[in-house]
Order: structure tokens, then C-alpha cells, then sequence
């Protein structure tokens, strides 16, 4: 379910817009809220489209000083959405992506070549925590297409030799994998490329300010009028259902991406124990451990949904050490303490972007 909220308001001479919007992705309610400020300057005008895609929702904001035709615009961002799911989508039994899992000849394209060689230096760059082979553990453990469920030590354990990016390589145009039964799983970065994708091509059709969010990864060039953008991060509680009604931070935006990954929305229960959505790669196990969820700001929207679903594997105590070695990305944590208590913590740099709310 989706849920969209619009109001403007009118208070001397400022004009204010709010706009939510109710995402579900990796279980990440995000609320954008945008303001836009008119004063006796002029005030550029902005348009938005919205839609879906990748099992989720999309909304785009653009200053629109020349007249243009949303809905062309949107026609031209939903062709790109069609071709991408072709190249990247498990979804899409005809994708690249799904005939090299099923091993059957299929040339990688550039988006796809794209995303495999950044998914690799992620890889490395983590420690094995972010890994697009960990795809047959997700399947089962009931998170993949088919949802189909097999909690077998044993096959687990079997399992987790078909996973290592250090097993499947590009060479010559083609994927080759050590074992056959290898599979890719585009999804922990696959929305934050698309976002990427969308904004490249917003740029080289001449627009100077954009938002482009998909499935709550957003990324933001230029400012509006003057005011940074403004994303709101809702507080990581399971029934917490209203965007923007319980935000644990509002982070100001000027050309840079945000993605959010966070474990307390998409699980399941099964015989009273609880499953998360990230499985960590390196046990084959899904994930435990306080971090309830991880935002990271990176130059590039597919690194930092990647690098926020590391995040959330490596857990509270290792992310803290790895963001204090690579202090080009910024983060906000929300964890628990052991009373259960909610904690945050963020990068020094990250304390410029929070915005009082």
C-alpha cells in the first residue's frame, strides 16, 4: 500500500509545500518534504510526476522554468524503467540478469556491466558484506521471487559455497562463474542505479534541479530556489505507518544521493522466531544484531544503497569502524541499546546536513 500527501500553505508571502510519500522498500518509509520559498525574487517553477516501478513507487521533482510536458517526461522515465528491468530485473523472466542465472546465452549491457563491476569494488571495499551472489541464500530463505522457503542447516551450509564474487568475473563481454549454480541478485543496488539512471538522463536533457526517488533511494542536484532539499527519515518502529508523523531526522540535500536500509519492516515469522530480509553473505544466515537502520549520503545513489545494505549486515560497532575509514560517505544510525532504547549516531561531517525539524 502507498500513501501520498500534498499541501500548500500560504504564510506571509512564504509558499511551503509538503509532500509525503509512503515507500516501501527494504521496509523504509521515507517522507520527502520539499519547500519552496518565493519572496519578492521570482520564483522558478517546479513539476513532479509520479508512477511505479521495481515492485515499489518513483516520484520526480523538476524545475520547469521552459514549459515542458511532464507527462512527455515521465513517458520518456517509464522507458527507461522498461528497458532497465530487461537488463537487471529477476522479475522479468527474459531480463539479462535471469538468463545468466538459468545460464543461457545473454550479453551483458552497459547498465548491467555498470552495476556488476561497482557491486565488485563494494565487495571488496566491505569485506564481503555487500555480494550480488548471495542470491540462492535469499531465495532460501524465503525472500526471492518465488518466496519459497528452506531452513535446512544442511542446505544452507551447501549453499553458501555458491557464494564469493570472487567467484564470477567479466571477461570479454561475458559473465563466467567457478560453479554453474551461481546466481546474481541486482536488488540491494539495483533501485539506487535506476535513481542514478533517471538523473543522468534528467541532466542531459538540460535540467538544473531535480529530485528522483525510487523505493526511497533519492539522489538531488541543485537546490530549489535557493533552500537545500529536504529529506525526512522516519523513526525505525514497526508500526509506524504514517510518513512524516514520527521522523527520527530531517537531512538538507544539495547534490548528493540518500538510500536507507533497516531490517524492522521486512521479515517474517516463522514458528516464533523472527526473519530478516538481510542475509548476511558471509554465514548465510539472516542478520542480527542492534542496527535498526543505516542511512548513507554518497556522490552516487547505487553506492549508497549498497553501502547501506553492508551497512545493515556488518552491524552498529563494525559500520562505525568502516565509516571512520572512508569518510566520503556521511551516515545516520538508529540502533538499540540493551535496554532497548533507541540510539543514534552519525558521522562528524553529517551534523552540517540534519536539519531541526
Amino acid at each position: 500500500m502507498y500513501h501520498r500527501r500534498i499541501s500548500l500553505l500560504t504564510i506571509s508571502g512564504y509558499r511551503t509545500m509538503y509532500f509525503t510519500v509512503k515507500i516501501l522498500k527494504e521496509g523504509i518509509y521515507l517522507a520527502l518534504i520539499f519547500f519552496l520559498l518565493s519572496s519578492c525574487a521570482p520564483e522558478k517553477e517546479y513539476s513532479r510526476f509520479t508512477g511505479t516501478t521495481q515492485g515499489t513507487t518513483y516520484s520526480v521533482v523538476f524545475e520547469n522554468n521552459d514549459g515542458r510536458d511532464p507527462s512527455e517526461l515521465k513517458a520518456e522515465v517509464e522507458r527507461i524503467f522498461a528497458r532497465f528491468d530487461m537488463s537487471l530485473s529477476l522479475y522479468e523472466d527474459s531480463s539479462i540478469v535471469s538468463k545468466i542465472n538459468r545460464n543461457e546465452k545473454a550479453r551483458p549491457d552497459k547498465w548491467f556491466v555498470d552495476v556488476f563491476q561497482r557491486s565488485k569494488e563494494i565487495y571488496w571495499l566491505t569485506g564481503g558484506s555487500f555480494d550480488i551472489t548471495v542470491g540462492p541464500l535469499v531465495r532460501a530463505w524465503g525472500f526471492g521471487p518465488d518466496e519459497h522457503r528452506n531452513f535446512d542447516p544442511e542446505v544452507i551450509d551447501s549453499l553458501r559455497n555458491l557464494v564469493g564474487m570472487d567467484k564470477v568475473v567479466l571477461k570479454n563481454g561475458e559473465i563466467l562463474k567457478e560453479d554453474a549454480r551461481i546466481m546474481l541478485d541486482f536488488n540491494a543496488i539495483a533501485q539506487g542505479y535506476a535513481v542514478d539512471v533517471v538523473a543522468s538522463y534528467l541532466e542531459e536533457s538540460g535540467i538544473g534541479s531535480f529530485l528522483v526517488e525510487i523505493g526511497g533511494e533519492v539522489r538531488v542536484r541543485g537546490d530549489k530556489n535557493g533552500s537545500l532539499w529536504r529529506i525526512g527519515i522516519d523513526r525505525p518502529v514497526e508500526n509506524n505507518f504514517t510518513p512524516g508523523q514520527d521522523l527520527t531526522a530531517v537531512i538538507e540535500m544539495k547534490d548528493r544521493s540518500l538510500a536507507t536500509s533497516g531490517n524492522y519492516r521486512k521479515f517474517y515469522v516463522e514458528d516464533g522466531i523472527k526473519y530478516s530480509h538481510t542475509i548476511d553473505p558471509r554465514t548465510g544466515y539472516p542478520a542480527r544484531n542492534t542496527l535498526l537502520s543505516a542511512t548513507i549520503l554518497a556522490s552516487d545513489c547505487s553506492t549508497a544503497d549498497a553501502v547501506a545494505t553492508a551497512c545493515m549486515v556488518m552491524g552498529k560497532d563494525k559500520t562505525i569502524e568502516f565509516l571512520e575509514r572512508h569518510p566520503e560517505y556521511d551516515a545516520y544510525l538508529v540502533f538499540s541499546d540493551y535496554e532497548g532504547n533507541f540510539r543514534t549516531w552519525m558521522t562528524e561531517s553529517m551534523e552540517e546536513f540534519i536539519s531541526q525539524q
